[in-house]
């Protein structure tokens, strides 16, 4: 039977008070790393492809968390896991002398410095022959399931830093996620975008559809909320004068959590002058496309065994041409709440608690058509009650200019030539206000009289856009949870 982790710890307990009883520093302040474990790996190899012994090449110091520990007699190997890699570290008691009976303290899970010379072993295994060792962590838990990984999905996300320890593919999704926003910012700001910075707490939660979280603020005795978009604080700077802006940043919305939601999420979003809609699509696959290439190496990704090749251009098809083939329903032709639910019922569509005509559309759109949007595609000429900052098409004023891109059956993002009439906008957000109040269980845009007042000094014609982050990495990294992109997603109690 295996131990209790009680009496696993209780043993690393009694280690550490035996380092401790030798005088060493079991959580020493710093350690002199020459190499990283890919580093030494490739210093290695280049001193093989030069016929250079590697003994004589010098000494290399590594540092990392021990993996793995075989104790073989006079000799003892180690397994060294670092940010890039693992290597192999061999420990003789002859070149160690008096401090090889240290070994004996140590544990799968403590951080090890090492320093010596890199060799091979008899069966080719890359290493560093020890001449010197130091304790650099010791680890008082156990790494779990025998630090082969976490089998249970809900732990792997609860304790995040132990799926990261014993998980690879952690580990690169991490990394990748990090070099996409990196590639974002680069792309965007070589367009001549400027990236700013807008307030978190708002006391207006407008901008989008979505149920906001709340808090109160002591010093100016208020109720503030947490944001649920950007968009109206960077199109006043767009009407201040500053063309071409973007952020990258959090936003808020206290809903369900699912396969692609999470209550607090990343977004970038752009708003560029004398651009509309048609000028975003190019800039959304232009991104997409450079992104993927620049951190995968392909615009080619593997989402559950299918290729979705983001190359440009995109599709492009209308919203009403794509659910009337999916659906056989024309929402054109069915301009209320009644007409549009029993459409849905008919085909066998469960309308569930969507009261409003825009909730049962979204609702269409979601069952019917994203599950088949495997390959890029942008769905475009939205109708105006689900888009109340979008500007309405010139021939058409039930539908406004907006287009959703899909990738993988998943949206990634969302974009509207902007509302620049401000008689128009003030009534569309009067509008939201009173179905506010009619349909409370949904949430419907807010009217913001200072973003009305700020538009009334007249905004040029401008294209707006929001890229939902996650789903960028959830597509390049061929996920179906965002929880798999998100290093500490919001979970329900334990």
């Amino acid at each position: 039977m295996p131990e209790p982790e009680s009496q696993l710890i209780r043993a690393r307990l009694d280690s550490l008070t035996r380092i401790r009883a030798r005088g060493v520093d079991p959580y020493p302040h710093r350690v002199d790393r020459t190499h990283t474990t890919a580093e030494a790996l490739a210093c290695l190899e280049s001193l093989e492809r030069q016929g250079v012994d590697a003994a004589s090449g010098g000494c290399v110091s590594v540092a990392g968390r021990i993996m793995q520990l075989r104790g073989m007699g006079k000799a003892t190997f180690l397994d060294i896991q670092d940010g890039q890699g693992r290597i192999q570290a061999l420990l003789r008691r002859n070149l160690l002398q008096e401090s090889y009976q240290g070994i004996r303290d140590l544990d799968i899970g403590d951080w090890l410095g090492v320093t010596g010379p890199l060799m091979r072993t008899r069966t080719g295994e890359p290493t560093v022959e020890v001449r010197q060792w130091k304790l650099l962590s010791k680890s008082l838990r156990p790494l779990p399931e025998k630090w082969h990984g976490l089998a249970d999905v809900e732990t792997r996300y609860r304790r995040r830093y132990l799926d990261l320890i014993s998980n690879e593919d952690a580990r690169r999704i991490a990394a990748l996620r990090s070099r996409v926003v990196a590639s974002l910012r680069r792309m965007m700001d070589a367009r001549g975008f400027i990236e700013v910075e807008t307030p978190m707490l708002v006391s207006v939660p407008a901008g989008g559809t979505a149920r906001p979280f709340s808090t109160h603020y002591r010093a100016l005795n208020r109720d503030l909320f947490l944001r649920i978009a950007t968009e109206l604080y960077l199109k006043r700077l767009v009407i201040g004068g500053l063309e071409k802006v973007y952020e990258i940043g959090r936003i808020f919305r206290n809903e369900g959590v699912d396969l692609t939601h999470n209550p607090e999420f990343t977004t970038m979003e752009s708003y560029e002058a004398f651009a509309d809609y048609n000028d975003v699509m190019r800039m959304v696959e232009e991104l997409t496309h450079g992104i993927a290439v620049e951190v995968t190496g392909s615009p080619l990704v593997m989402v559950e065994g299918e290729t979705v090749d983001l190359t440009p251009p995109w599709t492009r098809r209308t919203l009403r041409d794509e659910i009337r083939d999916r659906s056989g329903i024309d929402f054109l032709n069915c301009p209320d709440v009644e007409s549009l639910g029993a459409e849905m019922k008919r085909i066998g569509l469960e309308v569930g608690r969507q009261v409003s005509w825009g909730g049962l559309l979204d609702k269409l759109l979601s069952d019917t058509v994203e599950p088949h949007l495997t390959q890029p595609i942008f769905l475009m000429d939205y109708p105006v009650e689900m888009s109340p900052l979008a500007k309405k098409r010139p021939d058409d004023g039930r539908l406004v200019e907006r287009f959703e891109g899909f990738a993988a059956g998943m949206e990634i993002c969302n974009a509207f030539t902007e509302l620049n009439d401000p008689v128009d906008q003030r009534e569309r957000m009067e509008r939201q206000e009173a179905l506010n109040l009619q349909y409370r269980d949904e949430e419907m845009d807010r009217l913001d009289e200072d973003f009305l007042v700020a538009l009334e000094h007249g905004m040029p014609p401008t294209g707006g856009l929001g890229v939902g982050i996650d789903r960028l990495v959830m597509l390049f990294t061929g996920q179906r949870s965002i929880r798999e992109v998100v290093l500490f997603p919001q979970l329900r109690d334990a």
